[in-house]
Order: C-alpha cells, then structure tokens, then sequence
C-alpha cells in the first residue's frame, strides 16, 4: 500500500497498522509505550519512524527530517510536532491503549528535571533498576545497557538480553550474542556511494518482488560527509583549495550528482557537500549530540560508521566504531546489529606529557601497548587521574587509531573536559546543562572531583604519561613504533633485513647510492630515506589544535632561521574542518607553514587515503630509474605497503610538527639529537632542538587562536554547499535511473533471480585456490583505494569504454562501479601471493593451467569453468579500514570461502554479509604448518540444512590429495547463520521488509 497526499491519513494509517500481526507490529514500532499519556505522546513521535514505510508515507511531507534539522543552540521541543499529528495520534492511542503497558522496563521510564521548573523530557534510569551490577560496569557497556533496556520489545530485544549486559562480568567471557540499535549511522563518499548504490538497488529488487519501494528508506539518521575525493594535484600554491575543488568536481560530477540525488530520495539522510571537512571532524565538532532529546525522549548518543576511523567520536565519549557498509545499510533500515557483548580493557592512565611531547607521540605509544596486549573484539575504556591531563583533542587522536590498536572502540566517558569541549564548538549552554543533567542521573557521567565508584574490567593496562617519548612509526605499519633517538639506527638495519615489514634488503654496496636529476631547472638528488612526499593529513591528527600551531611554531622557527624545505619535495596541509583554518590565521603560522610549501591543498582525507596526487615527473623518474627506496611522512593513521603512492617504499605516521621537521631535514635518515637538519642563515647548523616548541609556547597559540565563534561561524554554513555543489542538477524520482555506458555508477547484480526463497546453506566442493598469502593482509591488499595502474584489468576496462588515462580517478572514487570494483579486488602493486614464488604483484596462478594471469582474470577463468575458489590467508587476514569492497569483491570473482589463522572484526562480518564463508585454521596451524602449496582443490563439509549449522562450531576440510583438517567456521552469531542461510545481510534485510 503506498499513501499519497489525497488519503486520509487517520485510515490509511490505522489500515497500514492493521495489516500486521499486532503483537508484532507493536512490539517493533511501539515498544516504548507507557502507561502516562504524555509518555505514551512522545514515545509514539519517537518511533514513528519505526513503522514500516507503507504507514510513515503518510507523514513524509509534513514531519521534519528530525535529525538533520536540529540547531545545537536551541533545544528542541517537540509539541509543534506533535499537534499536527494529534488526531492521528490519538486514534493510534486507543487502538492500541492496551500494549502501553507491555514495556517491559516502563516501570524505570523516569523524568528528568529541568532547573527552573518543567523537565528536559523522561529517560530509562539504570538507578532505578536498583541492581547493584550496573555500579561496577564499564561505561561503554552502560551505553550497550540503555540501549537494550529503551528498545526492549521482546521480539528484536529480549529482557534475555537486558539480563546479559547486567551480568556482563559473567556474560562477557562466554561470549554471548547480543542486539544493538545504533541512535544514527555515518558515512564518507567513499563508502556512501556503493552504500547508496546498494540502497537504490534494493528498492528495485523490492520492484521487481512486488513489494513496497518506499520501504526503503532509513529509519535512523543518516550523516554523509564528502570528504574522501578531493586528491593533492595542486599544492605549494595560494589557490591549491580552489584548483584541486575544481579538479575534484571534474572527476566526480557523476558521483556527486547521485549522493545529492540520494540526500533527497531516501528520506532521514544529510549529506554535507564537498570542501566542508573530514568526516570524522566535522563528527567531533558538529554532528555528535552525545544526548538525543527525541520528542521528550532522552537517550546516548551513539553512532556506527562506514569509516573505520568512526572510532574518534569515543574520545567525545559517544560511543561510535567502524562497521562494513553492508552491515551499515541493515541497521539504516531498522535492523538490530548483532554483536558479541564484548570484554573491555581498563587502560589507567596518570601522570602528565613531558615538556615536547605530543599527542601523537602518545597515541602511537597506546597503539604499541594495545597491539601486543591484544584488544581484537574488545572495547578500551581509558580512565584515571591522568586524564585531566588530556584535551579533548588528545583523547580524540587516541580513540581514532582504535583500528590501529585492533579495538572495537577506545571510549573516553564524558567528564567536565568533554562540557568544556562542547561550548567552546558552540553547543548552547541550555544542551550542554541537559547533556550533563542526563549523562549524571543515568550514572553515565565521571566526576574525577568525586570518590570513583570500583568499575570491573575484563582486564587492565597502566601508563604513565611522563613515559611517553617523541617517536613514529613505520616504515609499513601503524604499529611499528619507533622512539625518534633510534630512528637513524632503525632505518639502517631496515635497509638490511630482508623483505618485510621492517625490511627493504638493500645491498650493502647499494644503501649509499645517490640519484642525481633536475627539477625545474636546478640540481637536485635522492638517497634511499629521502623524503619526496610530506603531509599534514587525514583526521588523526588535523583535529588537534596543538598539534597544528605545533606545525606553525615549527615553521615559523625555521622561516626565522633560514632552513627551507627543498622544492622537489611535495609538501600539503589538509585541515579536518574550517575551524582549523580559522585559527592558523588567526595564530599568524599559516603564513609560515606557506613558506615551507605546507598550503592548505583542501579539506578531506588526502594523502592517507592515497590521495597524494602524482610526484613531478623527475622525481618519479629518479625513484624508478635508480630503485630508490623514498619515503613519506605523514600526520596520518595508514601506512601500509602501497597506500600513500606506489613510489613511497617507507612510509612513517608522525605528528604535524614532525612532518615539518622531517621536511626539512629531507631524509628520514637522520639522528636529531646529533645531526643538523640544515644550515642556517648565519652559516651555523640549525639541530632539531632549535626549531621544537616548547609546551608551553604551544598552550600559549592555542589559548588565544582557538575561540568559539570559529566553530559557530563555520557551521552555521557547512550544509549550505559552494556554488559547484549547488549548481549540481538531480532528478526528483525515488527510483535511480541506472546509466549503462556510466563508469561511476553502475547497477550491480547482487539481487539478480533473488527470489523470495532463500537459498539456503552450502559448502564448497573441489574449490581451487584462487591465492595464498600470510600474515596482516589488509583490506588495501584486498580492495586498494588509490590509483588504478596503467596495465591492470580495471584500466582495460576503463580504456575500452573511452575513458582516458588522466580521467582514471582511483578506485575509491569509483566504488560505485562494481564491474570496475570486481577488476580492482586482489589489485594492489604490493600484493605478495605464495602461489607466485616470491614475485610481487597483482597477480596468480590459475592452477589447471599453470598460467600466471591477473588475479581478475584468473578468478573468471574459474568461474566461466563452473568451479569455486578459495583463499588461504595466515593472521589478521582483512586489518586495516573498514573496506565493504574487500568483501564485495571476493564473492563477485567467485570466492566461497577464506581460511585463515584469524580475521580482523569488521573484515569478518563483511565477508558473512557478502555469503563467504570466514573458517580459522586450529591454533598452531596454518597453509603451511599443514603442508598446503594453494595447488590442491578443497572441499569444505558444512551441514546442508542451517539448523544443523552452530556459531563457532568445526568442520573438515580435505583436499584432493588426501589431507584432511578440522578448522572452526567464524559464524560468530545466529543472526549471522540467517545472513549466510539468506546468501548474505541485503537478502535477508529485503525478504524481511517484505514479509512484515
């Protein structure tokens, strides 16, 4: 039934309601009823949003987009809302007075007061429960808790459930399954498109079921934030912004037509237009609510995102990870994620930084501890008196490298630092009184002025922050933390292992060679360790004002100096939002960081993604020709093999300022504590003690640079787009008309002969493997982000629908493109595959021929031949950001299954939402402790029937050869087992909306 504007409202309502089983409708839409009348109100308002689209068109034209209308400094009051809707309302009322009281917990619906007289509105009060197990429990896990309690309904969430969190010291251990209903979903470009794609694809598999299209819509809020397209071609310039927006707008007319498309056709979706900031950002600065107040209703804030990254909205303490978009998708459209109710590890921190240290050298440090303690599948939650050391920002830079670290989430919980942090980025005084007000009758609030309540964690982690000392990290890994005194020695000896990741064997006879060239004109030369590329970029740490001014302070004192950073070296500044611009100018360092070449290129995730643009032709040529092993330094969280640009060998995460210091140093090969970095003006060496800023100097520019009206000035105006967004024409349909000869935008065939039958469980038989790898194979090994090579399946594809090479984009950018995305999957230069001998590169074996073709084509010779692939892979098979496509893509080539030592979390639920089957080797195995070459065929015995089939349980592997082993299929849950037994998590989600 579709309601138009000529219904009756009343009736097509009441009849849309009725068509349902009305215990179950009433437990999905209104599971918050209450016995009061006003509760009853607001709680209607509140999920409405949770009927199914046939019932809400009715209110589609009139009741505001609710979460992308809301002003920060005025609280929202919900009557007006309300009124218009009152006879409607009302008749929902005494049809269904009767399940009001069904809410399990409407006992402990508790109204909160606001100073004054009235009430900011009611909440779900854990005092109230009077269970003394909530005063022990993590705040991360309090936020899990209201949220199972708010949405209890006994269908989706059990009381079962409830109980699990309470008990969560005894639950956790035994790692039971539990739902989560996020309060909103984020997402970047990047991941927003084939997120949009997958969306407008769905309503019309919905067509073609016979269903409702308008199903098809989120029904939390959803945030989009362009950030992720704009690459580094223009720089060194006062009109790189402008020239690189234009370039951007170019190469992506087509995508952003359809995200702006899309902002109108799926209703409850913002999207924030390019130029405006990095997502993560502007989540930090503008979209984090910390407290809903929906329609009288409070609740936590709590988000889940298509960004690994997602992570840095913890610091704010709302609590926020990465999801796949496949998984993102779902819970838009109202479905519970299930998750394993996770352990949470108490990581104390006290003491204070020593004078020099910075924030990034603090969270490499974190990333280090966690990595070798070992959070995979658990939650940080930091505390302790040394977190009044921290800023805001500093506990932001913290949680973003939550990936890095291998965390869930490192969650701060709110404090008097984070009410600080919300009016200085212009939240009004009345929201941050009823954040607090909330935050402490719900006993989610830490008051370090007041005794601390015991909490119990899974287990604990102890720093003192006067430990921590400057360093970096790399040359491939995020965790490989290096102290800065060694990092001379470190670079050597990596020029000596062998090939890994801290391993680049160089011959000795070979380590001093240097390549001589011209740039523009003059003499320039290279050494293995000099630094072609340095970037202040990507969110980590562009949100930290004093680690910015720290860069400015930097610059400045080499400016006063006479040191310059050479002019071959490509040099770019990418704020996170304006705010940053704003106080750069305001501070007076921008002008500095401009003489050091570091101009503002743009406003997105640059370098760090692979967007660094092309090198100048003579240093690309100077790299190849002479094989030097270059190297970048960036301000980033990614430095994998091939990620920042595929002539960058070594690639080190280091903070802002020493991004400017390394610059001009020129080389990472350098001990700044005895070498000049260069000669200044006097003749007389400049050493890197003369150009670092004290702490002192640095607290000074950020007291008086960094001031509310930044933050209040720039985002008054964020939605508001530039004249190239707004001049963007979309169509007004609901319906997307797919573009055939579109190589940006394509209709991808997941729900092709999708019937309303699922088609069950099934093992693989006789499977060739299709690759072999080892250890930390990442999700920009499986699906890169970065530029399509010249010679790769992609580029012919691209070629041979005439798009020129200058025109290729990367393969970020073109995700909405599955014919692209599928000859892209397994495309990463850096690529190491056993099957190929040690060769690296984008290539395989394909095993009945013996031939060595791309890993594209090979998988469609399989396929073409009716056979099934596998890929053996060894630990952390998938680490790295949050990538759909490294799911995506294996099931288009026709992988049914990968076994490895281990997965990384999201990676893992990626690949049950795309129907491959994750199977981990038995502790102490693998390929190659079992004697696997990747040149047998493997069967995989899985029970036919999905009842037979448990989470976790065994199962045998044979080859044709005659090994045989027992591995453990990674179905974590049972709603995992419904997504694999559906053919993955979209089916699923598309035959429910139908079926309800």
């Amino acid at each position: 039934m579709y309601i138009t504007a000529s219904s009756s409202p009343s009736s097509s309502l009441l009849r849309a309601a009725s068509a349902y089983s009305p215990t179950r409708f009433f437990r999905s839409s209104f599971r918050n009823l209450t016995s009061t009348n006003q509760a009853s109100l607001s709680v209607i308002n509140h999920h409405r949003r949770s009927l199914t689209s046939t019932a809400v068109r009715s209110f589609h034209c009139s009741v505001p987009r609710w979460s992308h209308r809301l002003d920060w400094r005025s609280p929202l009051n919900p009557r007006s809302e309300i009124r218009a809707f009152n006879p409607i309302i009302e008749q929902l009322q005494r049809k269904f007075a009767t399940m009001a009281a069904e809410h399990p917990f409407k006992a402990v619906l508790t109204s909160l007061p606001r100073p004054g007289g009235g009430e900011f509105g009611k909440f779900y009060s854990l005092p109230a429960l009077n269970d003394p197990r909530i005063d022990k429990l993590p705040y991360s896990i309090r936020i899990l808790l209201e949220s199972a309690i708010r949405n209890c309904d006994n269908f989706q969430v059990k009381k079962e459930d409830v109980e699990k969190i309470i008990d969560w010291e005894n639950t956790a251990p035994k790692q039971v399954e539990i739902p989560f209903k996020p309060a909103r979903v984020l997402l970047q470009d990047f991941t927003g498109v084939p997120a949009v794609v997958d969306l407008a694809c769905m309503r019309d598999a919905m067509h073609k079921l016979g269903s409702d299209t308008s199903k098809i819509n989120p029904l939390v809020p959803v945030d989009l934030v362009i950030d992720h397209s704009v690459q580094v071609d223009v720089t060194r310039s006062e009109n790189a912004v402008q020239a690189n927006m234009e370039l951007e707008f170019q190469r992506n007319k087509e995508r952003f037509s359809f995200l702006k498309w899309g902002s109108s056709a799926f209703r409850n979706m913002l999207v924030v237009p390019p130029g405006s900031g990095i997502v993560h950002q502007v989540n930090l600065e503008y979209l984090g609510r910390l407290v809903f107040n929906t329609d009288g209703i409070l609740y936590p804030d709590s988000v889940v995102g298509t960004d690994s990254h997602t992570t840095m909205i913890d610091g704010l303490g709302v609590a926020g990870w990465g999801v796949g978009g496949i998984e993102a998708e779902a819970a838009m459209l109202g479905q519970p994620m299930s998750m394993v109710l996770p352990g949470v590890v108490g990581f104390q921190l006290s003491g204070k930084l020593r004078n020099g240290v910075t924030a990034t050298d603090l969270v490499l440090t974190v990333t280090q501890m966690l990595r070798k303690h070992g959070v995979v599948g658990k939650f940080v939650e930091f505390y302790g008196d040394g977190m009044g050391e921290l800023s805001l920002a500093d506990r932001a830079t913290i949680a973003n490298m939550s990936p890095e670290y291998g965390a869930t989430m490192g969650f701060f919980p709110v404090d008097h630092v984070t009410l600080q942090y919300l009016k200085l980025t212009g939240r009004s005084d009345e929201t941050v009184a009823m954040i607090e007000s909330y935050l402490r009758a719900n006993n989610m609030f830490v008051d370090y002025d007041e005794p601390q309540q015991k909490r119990v964690y899974s287990s604990y982690l102890e720093l003192n922050l006067a430990e921590v000392e400057p360093c970096i990290s790399g040359p491939k890994r995020p965790h490989d933390r290096v102290p800065l005194r060694e990092m001379k020695a470190d670079w050597n000896s990596c020029l000596n292992n062998k090939v890994g990741f801290k391993g680049f064997a160089v011959p000795k006879e070979a380590q001093g060679k240097v390549a001589k060239f011209s740039f523009h004109g003059q003499p320039a030369e290279l050494k293995h360790g000099s630094v072609v590329i340095a970037a202040i970029t990507s969110c980590t740490n562009t949100s930290n004002p004093s680690v910015m001014l720290g860069a400015g302070l930097v610059a400045k004192k080499a400016c006063e100096l006479g040191l310059q950073v050479k002019p071959w070296i490509k040099t770019s500044l990418a704020p996170g939002s304006g705010v940053v611009t704003k106080y750069l100018l305001q501070s007076g360092l921008q002008e500095y960081l401009n003489k050091q070449g570091f101009h503002i290129v743009g406003y997105g995730c640059t370098t760090c993604i692979g967007n660094s643009g092309d090198l100048d032709e003579s240093v690309a040529s100077a790299i190849s020709e002479n094989d030097i092993i270059a190297a970048a330094v960036l301000s980033g969280n990614r430095n994998f093999e091939g990620r920042v640009h595929a002539l960058t060998r070594a690639n080190y995460l280091a903070s802002p300022p020493l991004v400017v210091a390394y610059a001009l140093a020129g080389t990472v090969d350098i001990d700044f504590d005895k070498e000049p970095i260069g000669t200044g003006k006097d003749g007389k060496s400049v050493y890197f003690n003369d150009i670092w800023p004290s702490t002192e100097e640095v607290a000074e520019a950020v007291q008086s640079s960094v001031l509310p009206n930044m933050f209040k000035s720039t985002y008054e105006a964020i939605t508001k787009g530039n004249p190239m967004w707004n001049q963007l024409s979309v169509p007004s349909s609901t319906m997307y008309s797919w573009d055939p000869k579109s190589t940006y935008i394509h209709e991808p065939p997941y729900f092709k002969n999708m019937t309303m039958e699922p088609p069950g469980a099934h093992g693989v038989k006789d499977a060739y493997c299709l690759l072999n790898f080892g250890d930390s194979i990442t999700t920009d090994h499986i699906s890169p982000a970065g530029s399509i090579h010249k010679d790769s399946p992609a580029a012919k594809f691209l070629l041979d629908r005439g798009v020129e090479r200058k025109d290729f984009n990367s393969y970020g950018s073109r995700r909405g493109n599955d014919e692209v995305m599928a000859r892209g999957t397994f495309a990463n230069i850096r690529l190491v595959n056993k099957l190929l001998n040690g060769e690296v590169g984008p290539k395989t074996i394909h095993v009945p021929t013996g031939e060595k073709l791309y890993v594209f084509d090979a998988a469609m010779r399989y396929k073409d031949a009716g056979h099934d692939t596998i890929v053996l892979a060894g630990a952390e098979y998938g680490s790295g950001s949050s990538r759909d496509w490294a799911a995506k893509g294996p099931m288009l080539l026709g992988v049914k299954a990968v076994i490895a030592k281990s997965f990384e979390r999201i990676h893992r639920s990626n690949l049950v939402g795309m129907g491959i089957i994750p199977l981990c080797f038995k502790s102490g195995e693998d390929a190659d402790t079992l004697g696997l070459t990747g040149h047998e065929r493997y069967t995989i015995d899985l029970p036919r029937k999905i009842d037979e089939i448990r989470p976790g349980q065994d199962v045998t592997v044979t080859t044709d050869n005659g090994k045989s082993f027992t591995c453990t299929v990674r179905f974590d849950t049972e709603v995992e087992l419904a997504y694999f037994n559906n053919g993955g998590i979209l089916p699923y989600v598309i035959r429910n909306l139908i079926r309800q």
